[in-house]
């Protein structure tokens, strides 16, 4: 069964910068480009009835683009750290389109997020890692610059148990731009994450 989250994705520009940090770090296991990503929220494993009312609700979601922007870098853990990430700036749109994430979600039975939403982009996971490595890596890339990027849509991300992160595929994506009245998802996004369920799709 996948393990879903919603999320942004980061353009290919943005993680070539981001690859530069790559290295210098002692116990890390360094996240794959193509698997850099914004998360808005980690939903889990789910059946594929909550699976295919999760896609619907995401596609009722109305928002324009906004940017989104990269200050510095920093680690979760304190003394024993798990990973280091591109901070990424809280404005208003994506705090509110995540806001709106976590009340779908929850509307729909899922459990709150019991922590407080940090955007950000895992570039490492560092469980091997010594907290003074970790701050002698992050001396060393402080001059980190940032950037930014035009957010055009969130997607619905599936990833299977694997170590590190990734790889993430993109089961649906839901643009933010003016579009008619949403209609329920079709069933075959859902038969995509579950094959078992295939024979339960229509014939086209």
């Amino acid at each position: 069964m996948p393990r879903l989250f919603t999320g942004l994705e980061i353009p290919s520009d943005l993680a070539l910068t981001l690859t530069e940090l790559r290295g210098g770090l002692p116990g890390a296991t360094w996240i794959d480009p193509e698997n850099y990503h914004v998360t808005l929220r980690f939903i889990g494993d789910v059946d594929e009835r909550i699976a295919d009312e999760i896609a619907d609700a995401l596609a009722r979601v109305r928002r324009p683009a906004f940017d989104v922007r990269i200050r510095g870098i920093d680690y979760f853990g304190g003394r024993q750290p798990h990973s280091v990430f591109a901070k990424v700036e809280p404005t208003p749109a994506l705090m509110e389109l995540q806001a709106e994430h976590e009340r779908i979600m929850q509307r729909l039975g899922l459990d709150p997020e019991g922590r407080k939403y940090h955007p950000h982009i895992t570039i490492a996971r560092v469980k091997g890692a010594q907290a003074r490595d970790v701050a002698h890596w992050l001396d060393v890339r402080g001059g980190f610059p940032g950037g930014r990027f035009r957010a055009e849509r969130a997607v619905l991300f599936s990833s299977r148990a694997s170590k590190g992160g990734g790889p993430y595929i993109v089961e649906d994506e839901y643009p933010f731009v003016a579009a008619a009245p949403a209609t329920r998802r079709d069933p075959v996004v859902v038969a995509r994450m579950y094959p078992r369920a295939i024979r339960s799709v229509p014939a086209s």
